[in-house]
Order: structure tokens, then C-alpha cells, then sequence
């Protein structure tokens, strides 16, 4: 019988129409899990887990034995016991499993469980504390066998209203999610995983956060240590699986200095820009904590990275942009934090500004010094300005091939880091500094004097030219769906001006990049070098957490851009955003096609093959899910269903079955 000294609780845990005689039934009474016994008439409970490997009692069955005596037999392994006293074949009295009390209360079965003790503070907890001390409060993930320590005090912590906690149907999914976040934001949100699969799942999309420079923590959990590297189940080498895309990965151990191990994943994180991993054996994380083992913070850690460039750096950059005519700026993902001074810097100048795809958003297309975006998703106003300029002068651009800066014109390159500087071909001018500094440290120079002229007149005509060619982009008509100019178009006038807008790969990606015309507050999150079909709407559920949480983005609005493809990869996180409330419109074009790759197979004159998709009704499986769904057929129906989508306060899709020839 359980032990009457401790306070004895009791739970109804079954009806008694629920386990026929002769067999048993796995059941709960508070946290304890307990295999219920029907049998010879009698009722018993006892502990469900089996002494051997853990094996479910509740879900073995009573047999009888060679013995001729009926035994309770696990499932996993065929170990037998008394399914009245829960003593194995040949036990001794002080052998077996533990017995707890049972009462039949008319149709109701109660058990009677020891009241639980206070809980013990483990090492996962002083983790899981440091974690959320670091700022670090919104975690995507899985919970199961291998992490189920450190989840629970990541539950602890969520009871206390300290981070929460968002359960995804798929760790790919979380991985996107937190690089969505990182990007967003520039601190790291956690994803949470078991061991094997569930930790090798997240490696796209942690490659999309280290290769586009966002902060990402990973904590997987892992096998007993014990049985690492004996090729138990789920084991794999987790540190060496994530020795390329993490900057920082290390495992717990029980001698570790946890809360240090911790700090310098998410320090690292932050500081280089990229993920942060964490592997927690199975028997780690339940241990308890070290007395008096204290959680860390960031206080006395962090410097602050506003680092200024030499003087003689700044005094030749300052030389060349003086004599500048023609001078254009270009401004990459790398210049988010100082496009305040940059566009200072511009207007100082009257030099249009234009950026590179993923910076797309960092300056309103409406200020009047704004050129559009560069390269294959840009518009032909930044193209015309790069080639009459007589100097670039680039913030934070890594010079991708996709954005196509010219390499014949002298340049100017701003970044914090010197590995960046020139990394593709020389520049007249490298100049390491952080952005904001080095923009005001430029300004006061041209401001004692300059000979650039006045681009605002010449960059207004572009746009009227660029803008009448769109207009008449809007109103094409094929009778196969609506244009993806028209799309955006409609998207342009109905997205909030501090919308976040999270968009996917493909041909929906190069369209947004050309049509959709950003306001000033509002920010484009894409995966950029990574390049990956799938990014949009995961990267928007960590967008929405984000939004959740006090700061710049909170209460925002996020609307998802991707195309059928794209949105087929995780589409049943549909589901995590109803279960979880999340405030995302997603915006869908269908076109029953791999349109980019029927594209790219055309231009290298090959048949277009395999590209075709089979598609349900996306609108009516956002219904199904719990959400809202609209679908629209014709460019009339755009506005209509556009606004009342973004006005819902909850998921929504619209379905926009789209040309693929008119992009």
C-alpha cells in the first residue's frame, strides 16, 4: 500500500464501465501514472511503470502463465506480476510495484496518491531561469521522452507569467519561427526538441538564421548519457550534427556550471549573429540543482557594439563623398539599426537611397528620396540610379549576387564586420564601423560642403515612369487568374504602416520585391541567402510572438506572403496559429504550380516537368482548421477580401488563385 505517513489525495481517475474484467487500463491521478486493474472481480492499482525499462503496465494484458496462475504482463518486454498485489513470479514481501488505495464510489473509481512534495529545483531550472533573465521568453517546440525535464521547468517558468510557450506540429517549423523572431528583433527566441529526429528537423531552418545572421537558441534533448554514442535509440552525435550551423554547441553534463553554459549560448547568439545550441541529456535534466546554484543575467556581460570607425577611415570616405556628384547610397539588412542616420546622411545629400532586397522596407518607397529595391526582385528606379552614379556609398550589404551592385563603380562599404569589407572585390574605400556612427560621422563631414546635386526632382520622375508602367501591370488579364501586380498593388493600399510582412521564396517572393511599395514602419522578413520554400508562415508565427511581448513590435500586425508551394510545406501549423490565437493574415497565390522552377526550367530550355500541384481548397482547409478563410477569383474581389482578412483578430488566409504568367 503507498505509504500513510504522507497526506493521501484522492482522484477519480475512471468509470467503472471503462476496464472490463480481466483487464487493465493505464490511468492518472494527479501527476502519478498508475495501471488500473479489473480483475476476479476485485479492483487494484499499482505503479505503471515497469521496474525493467519503464514499460506501460496499462497497456499489457492478463495472462495465464505456464504456472496456470493469470499474471499482469508488461508489453515491452514481458516481465509479469500480480495484477492484485503487483508482486512479480516468486516475490518477496518488499518486492514489486507500489499499490495505491482504490475506492468504487457508485460508477466512479477513486485512487488515493500521496499529496505531492514541494518541487525540487533541478538543473534544468537554473537553466531555464538564466535563459528567461537573458530576455529570451518566447519557445517553439515539441515536448516528449527526451526532453520532458526540461520541459517541465520551462512549464515552471510559464507558470510564473515569465516566457511562454508555443507547441508546433513539426521542429522544422519551430526553427523557422525563432529565425523569423530573431530577425525581427535581434535576440534570440529558444526552440524546443527530443533527441534524433526531433533535433536533426530544425537544421534548415537554423541554417536560415546563422547564414542571414539572426540569433537563434536550440535546446535539444538528448539520450542518457550513459548510452551516447552505443547506438541506443535516437542517438546521434548531436554536438557534431550541429558543429557547422551553430556558433556555440555544448553539452550538459552533470558536472557542468550550467547556468555559465547557458549565458554563453545566448551571449554568443546575440553577439555573432547566429544560433546558439544546447544538448540536454535525459538524466541531466531532472537532477537537482546545486545548493544555492545561482541563474545568471546579462548585467556585466554585454559591451556596448556602437564601435566608431578610425578617423583616418572616415577622413577618406569623407574626401571621396565630397567630390561625389552622383553619389547613391544602398543599404542592406546589416544597416536596420541606423537607418535613421543614414537617411539623415541621404538628405544631407539629396543622394537617393535604394536597398537591397532583404532591407526592403528599411525606407518608405514614399520619401522622396527613396530609389526602390536593387537586383532581380528590385524595380527599375534603383537600376537607373546605380548606373549614372558616380559613387556608392553601401551600409551593412553583403553584396549578394542576387542584389548585383556594381563592382566597376567606386564604393564606399560600411559594415561591422571587417570580413564583410570587400569580401567579393576590392572597394575604393573599406570602412569598418557600426552604421549609425559612421552615417554621422559622414554627415558632419558634408555638411562643411559638397558637390552632390539635388536627385530629389530626377528620382520622382523615375517613380512616375516605374508607376504608370505598373498601373497598366494591375489591370492585365489573361482570364487564368489575377496578376501578381494587381496583388500587391491592392496589398500595398491595405497593409497597416507598421506591419510586419514575413515572405516566402518563389515567384510570389520576386513579385512582392517589385510591386508591393513599403511604408516606413513596416518590416520585410524573408530567407534570404538560405533561400527556403517554407520560411513565410512559421517565420510569421515567431513575427506574432514577437508582438506579444513588450517593445517596438508589440500589438503589430504580421501578414504572410508565400505561394501554394510554399505554403504546402508547413501548412498545419495553420492550426498552431488557431490554437494559439495568432493575429497573422496570410496572403496565398495559387497557382496550382512550382511556377519559379517551371520559370527557371524554361530559361534553360528544358521541358517544364514535374512542377505541377495537386491542391486542395486552401481557404476552406483555414475554415476547417478554425480559422478564417477567403478565396478570390478575380482582381474585383482583392479589395473586399484583403480588408476584412486583415481586420480579423485571428489567423486568416486568402486564397488568390493567380496567373503564373503574369508576375
Amino acid at each position: 500500500m503507498s505509504d500513510t505517513k504522507h497526506t493521501l489525495i484522492w482522484h477519480k481517475v475512471a468509470q467503472t464501465s471503462e476496464v472490463e474484467e480481466g483487464r487493465v487500463k493505464s490511468v492518472t491521478a494527479g501527476t502519478q501514472s498508475i495501471a488500473l486493474v479489473h480483475f476476479d472481480g476485485q479492483w487494484a492499482a499499482m505503479d505503471n511503470k515497469c521496474p525493467h525499462q519503464g514499460g506501460p503496465l496499462g497497456e499489457g494484458s492478463i495472462e495465464r502463465g505456464i504456472d496456470d496462475k493469470c499474471w499482469l504482463r508488461c508489453p515491452w518486454h514481458g516481465w509479469d506480476f500480480d495484477p492484485l498485489t503487483g508482486k512479480p513470479p516468486g516475490g518477496h514481501e518488499d518486492t514489486g510495484q507500489e499499490m495505491f488505495e482504490v475506492d468504487i464510489r457508485g460508477d466512479d473509481i477513486f485512487v488515493a496518491v500521496p499529496a505531492l512534495p514541494e518541487r525540487e529545483r533541478t538543473i534544468a531550472d537554473v537553466m531555464a531561469e538564466t535563459m528567461v533573465n537573458w530576455g529570451v521568453t518566447s519557445v517553439f517546440g515539441m515536448v516528449g521522452h527526451s526532453n520532458l525535464g526540461l520541459a517541465d521547468a520551462l512549464r515552471a517558468q510559464e507558470a510564473e507569467g515569465k516566457l511562454t510557450y508555443y507547441g508546433i506540429r513539426h521542429e522544422g517549423a519551430a526553427a523557422f519561427a525563432i529565425s523569423g523572431y530573431g530577425k525581427l528583433t535581434g535576440h534570440p527566441a529558444a526552440a524546443l526538441t527530443i533527441a534524433g529526429p526531433g533535433a536533426t528537423n530544425l537544421l534548415t531552418g537554423l541554417w536560415d538564421a546563422k547564414v542571414d545572421g539572426a540569433p537563434a537558441l536550440a535546446l535539444t534533448g538528448q539520450v542518457q548519457d550513459q548510452v551516447v554514442g552505443v547506438h541506443a535509440f535516437q542517438d546521434i552525435d548531436l554536438e557534431a550534427a550541429f558543429e557547422a550551423v551553430a556558433e556555440f554547441s555544448e553539452t550538459v553534463h552533470l558536472t557542468s556550471d550550467h547556468a555559465l553554459l547557458m549565458t554563453q549560448a545566448i551571449k554568443t547568439s546575440i553577439l555573432k549573429r547566429g544560433v546558439g545550441h544546447l544538448v540536454f541529456p535525459d538524466n541531466v535534466q531532472p537532477k537537482a540543482a546545486a545548493e544555492g546554484a545561482k541563474a545568471q543575467g546579462p548585467a556585466g556581460r554585454m559591451a556596448d557594439m556602437a564601435v566608431a570607425p578610425p578617423p583616418s577611415a572616415v577622413a577618406e570616405a569623407s574626401d571621396l563623398l565630397r567630390k561625389a556628384k552622383r553619389p547613391m547610397i544602398i543599404v542592406g539588412y546589416g544597416a536596420l539599426q541606423g537607418m535613421e542616420n543614414v537617411i539623415a546622411l541621404a538628405e544631407q545629400l539629396n543622394a537617393p537611397v535604394a536597398t537591397t532586397f532583404k532591407a526592403k522596407g528599411q525606407i518608405a518607397d514614399a520619401h522622396p528620396l527613396a530609389a526602390g529595391v536593387m537586383g532581380r526582385s528590385g524595380t527599375p528606379i534603383a537600376s537607373w540610379f546605380m548606373n549614372e552614379a558616380d559613387l556608392l556609398l553601401v551600409f551593412g550589404a553583403s553584396f549578394s549576387d542576387h542584389t548585383g551592385i556594381y563592382e566597376g563603380a567606386p564604393t564606399i562599404q560600411v559594415d561591422t564586420d571587417p570580413m564583410r569589407l570587400a569580401k567579393r572585390h576590392p572597394v575604393a574605400m573599406p570602412v569598418m564601423g557600426d552604421v549609425a556612427v559612421t552615417a554621422d560621422l559622414l554627415k558632419a563631414e558634408v555638411q562643411k560642403g559638397h558637390a552632390a546635386l539635388d536627385m530629389r526632382g530626377e528620382v520622382a520622375e523615375r517613380w512616375r515612369l516605374w508607376r504608370a508602367e505598373k498601373a497598366t501591370r494591375v489591370v492585365e488579364d489573361n482570364g487564368k487568374g489575377v496578376s501578381a501586380a494587381a496583388l500587391f498593388d491592392a496589398l500595398t493600399r491595405h497593409a497597416p504602416a507598421d506591419a510586419i510582412l514575413p515572405v516566402d521564396v518563389g515567384n510570389n517572393t520576386y513579385s512582392f520585391g517589385r510591386y508591393f511599395e513599403p511604408a516606413g514602419n513596416q518590416r520585410v522578413l524573408m530567407s534570404g541567402y538560405l533561400g527556403s520554400i517554407g520560411f513565410s508562415f512559421p517565420a510569421a508565427m515567431g513575427a506574432w510572438a514577437a508582438t506579444q511581448e513588450e517593445g517596438p513590435y508589440k500589438g503589430r500586425k504580421v501578414i504572410s506572403v508565400s505561394g501554394d508551394g510554399g505554403f504546402g510545406q508547413y501548412a498545419m501549423e495553420f492550426t498552431t496559429a488557431v490554437k494559439y490565437g495568432m493575429n497573422i493574415t496570410h496572403i496565398l497565390m495559387n497557382n496550382s504550380e512550382l511556377g519559379k522552377i517551371s520559370k527557371e526550367q524554361k530559361a534553360a530550355e528544358f521541358e517544364v516537368w514535374q512542377t505541377s500541384l495537386v491542391n486542395p481548397s486552401f481557404a476552406g482547409f483555414a475554415r476547417s482548421c478554425g480559422g478564417m478563410g477567403e478565396r478570390v477569383k478575380t482582381r474585383e474581389e482583392l479589395d473586399t477580401a484583403l480588408a476584412k482578412a486583415i481586420a480579423h483578430d485571428g489567423p486568416s488566409l486568402v486564397e488568390i488563385i493567380t496567373d503564373a504568367e503574369l508576375l
